[in-house]
């Protein structure tokens, strides 16, 4: 069974640093870390302005449920020129600076080896965060162990883990397109909309920021609703005092990764 394995490799590994941010995938990594190494497993969340506030409530929250160590530390992308110019190899500065800092955590205290949450279904996307993640031999037992999404999902489910179904997440940073610098103030505004439209009862979708226009992502099986005259006034209410002109909704409906579109054309 492919968690054997996994549990296996990871006992193996000896002590380790699992990047966490409480995705489903780095959460059952992290679970899965547990219990094969116990506190020789210790999950680590980047204290980023990229990192809604909720998502690091939600990563705490399940820590403390499972019982696994678990700490914040500080990154610094956004004083990276590379990565606030916003280019396609922006993922690339971010997770070089998350697993610089985690490779120091490791040396201090004598950790063996950090490893993250990346599944087989992740290798075929644009992810220049992989590239990071090879330059700093940053391990990846979920992909070693054969894990696709759904297995990791159902895993998860079967081991009772509430993040089984959590919906696909990024950075607040993959919000805003190529090309536009990246700051606080416009991740936090995405962060501002975003968890007003949670608030409205919509569970997949996101805000992308394109200046003075804002293009709101809903899952197909949420658009009917989404369609709905109250819900343009709601949009419309939560965007504009946030500084948007235009309040737009995209009728191709979420789709994870849509900003790569250019780097297709």
């Amino acid at each position: 069974m492919k968690q054997d394995a996994l549990f296996a490799s990871l006992r193996d590994l000896g002590s380790v640093i699992v990047a966490y941010s409480g995705g489903a995938d780095s959460a059952y990594l992290a679970w899965a870390a547990h219990k094969a190494l116990g506190d020789q497993a210790i999950a680590i969340t980047a204290d980023s302005a990229s990192f809604p506030e909720s998502h690091k409530r939600d990563a705490e929250d399940f820590a403390r449920g499972q019982g696994f160590r678990h700490e914040y530390i500080e990154t610094r992308e956004f004083e990276n020129p590379d990565y606030v110019k916003n280019g396609p190899d922006r993922c690339f500065h971010c997770k070089d600076e998350l697993f610089a800092r985690l490779d120091e955590v490791a040396r201090e205290r004598g950790i063996a080896h950090v490893i993250y949450g990346v599944n087989v279904d992740d290798l075929g996307d644009y992810r220049p965060g992989q590239g990071a993640a090879k330059l700093h031999h940053v391990k990846a037992p979920l992909v070693e162990a054969g894990l696709t999404k759904a297995e990791i999902r159902e895993l998860s489910q079967r081991a009772g883990l509430k993040t089984w179904d959590r919906p696909a997440s990024a950075c607040l940073s993959s919000r805003i397109p190529y090309g536009t610098p990246v700051t606080i103030e416009n991740v936090k505004t995405v962060e501002r909309g975003e968890e007003a439209i949670k608030a409205l009862g919509f569970r997949q979708f996101r805000v992308r920021f394109h200046s003075d226009l804002v293009r709101i992502e809903i899952a197909p099986e949420e658009m009917e609703r989404a369609l709905a005259p109250e819900m343009a006034r709601a949009f419309t209410a939560i965007f504009k005092p946030l500084g948007f002109h235009y309040v737009t909704l995209d009728l191709e409906g979420y789709r994870q990764g849509s900003l790569n579109a250019v780097l297709r054309t």
